[in-house]
């Protein structure tokens, strides 16, 4: 059986096995019996495996699949640690360490790409959203909790971690070999289109990227844009503030999100007509590597009407977290409270749909028997050097936009 069909099998089998008896412990509307009820369940499920299985099983294994699995059945982005995982977590907060470039979630188990951050060496090797990372430094990552999978991902800079990686329409995984180094987050970009149409790239969020977005867009309009495209398309970098503060430079009056959770008070985020610098029409170009504060400003936009969103559906990344302490030392890392646009939708939960839908073509990057990528000139070019009127999302913005007043 190929590593592929294991993969789906599995993975199949444990999320219905997840969803049926401990996603049901999880329902809101069950009585304190029914909790007991399922946890029994659950507990004789477990007592048949470590009678009756071909083996004797690793139990420890067996628990701590389980408690991942509950938790991604519910959170992708959750984790588990045990007290030495925890403790290591807490101690790497504080340092400022080389990665690799991986924004990380859990998917059928498994690690999975929410997004690359740019000019990182996962970018230059070509890894995108919806990879999915099998193993890491020779370690599955099935049920590995999510903070830890981030923490291998990690260490001094000039030093190799390896991966094995599933990417779309590959049968096996490939080995990638990337050295990590100290990111560093590109600049916003911005030019002038045809048209007059001001075209601003932001490759990810910060408050410094929101003051280089509020700059660009003034500088395009003394310029003399008429309308604006921007292009938040493979954007997964960047806070919630961030996404809250990028939207409220084209969104003058309305909401921009709100937050929300079981135990977290609904807290309303309107916009501020004072930091509000543009009125000009506006089409926000986006796809399924937009993430987290990025995610923000587009539902914001289409939401009040502002403008238009072009591409792809995004990822879904929106939620404020938190570190849950346990008895044994360890901890729970859970969402606590989610973001919703002004629609009342959870973006976690269904990501932002755009209004005209673009499909991009998935970019597929071979490997040699290193690990190393290998890239055509085509491939090695620049981004920005291409020529934007022949990228069909951008087609279809500038089709949309020549079309307003």
């Amino acid at each position: 059986m190929s590593s592929r069909i294991k993969y789906v099998v599995v993975s199949s089998s444990t999320c219905l096995t997840l969803l049926l008896l401990i996603g049901s412990v999880m329902s809101k509307g069950a009585s304190t019996d029914d909790h007991y009820k399922y946890v029994g369940v659950f507990s004789d499920v477990v007592a048949k495996i470590k009678g009756d299985y071909v083996e004797e099983p690793d139990m420890k294994s067996v628990t701590l699949g389980a408690l991942n699995g509950m938790l991604e059945a519910i959170d992708p982005f959750a984790s588990y640690l045990n007290a030495e995982q925890y403790k290591e977590y807490l101690k790497d907060q504080d340092l400022k360490r080389a990665d690799i470039g991986l924004i990380l979630s859990k998917k059928s188990g498994y690690v999975g790409v929410v997004g690359v951050v740019p000019g990182s060496p996962a970018a230059k090797a070509g890894l995108s959203t919806l990879d999915m990372i099998e193993s890491i430094k020779g370690i599955a990552t099935r049920d590995m909790p999510l903070a830890y999978a981030s923490m291998l991902m990690q260490g001094d800079p000039g030093t190799i971690v390896e991966l094995s990686v599933w990417r779309t329409r590959r049968p096996e995984p490939q080995t990638v070999k990337l050295t990590r180094a100290m990111l560093a987050l590109p600049p916003v970009d911005s030019r002038m289109l045809a048209d007059q149409v001001g075209y601003v790239k932001v490759d990810a969020l910060s408050p410094e990227h929101v003051k280089e977005l509020a700059e660009a867009v003034q500088s395009l309009e003394k310029q003399g844009a008429r309308k604006l495209m921007l292009d938040v398309r493979d954007c997964a970098v960047g806070t919630p503030q961030d996404g809250i503060a990028a939207a409220n430079l084209f969104v003058k009056q309305g909401r921009i999100t709100y937050l929300k959770g079981q135990r977290v008070p609904q807290q309303n985020f309107e916009a501020d007509s004072s930091k509000a610098i543009t009125a000009l029409p506006l089409v926000v170009l986006a796809n399924r590597g937009t993430a987290g504060g990025a995610e923000i400003l587009a539902t914001a936009v289409k939401d009040n009407n502002r403008g238009q969103v072009v591409g792809e559906r995004t990822y879904g990344d929106a939620a404020m977290l938190k570190a849950i302490g346990m008895d044994d030392g360890g901890a729970i890392i859970l969402s606590v409270a989610k973001y919703y646009g002004a629609d009342g939708k959870a973006i976690q939960d269904t990501g932002v749909a755009p209004g005209t839908v673009v499909q991009e073509p998935d970019s597929q990057v071979d490997y040699d028997d290193n690990g190393e990528p290998i890239l055509d000139n085509a491939d090695q070019q620049p981004q920005k050097q291409k020529k934007l009127e022949d990228d069909p999302v951008v087609k279809k913005g500038l089709e949309i936009l020549g079309k307003s007043a």
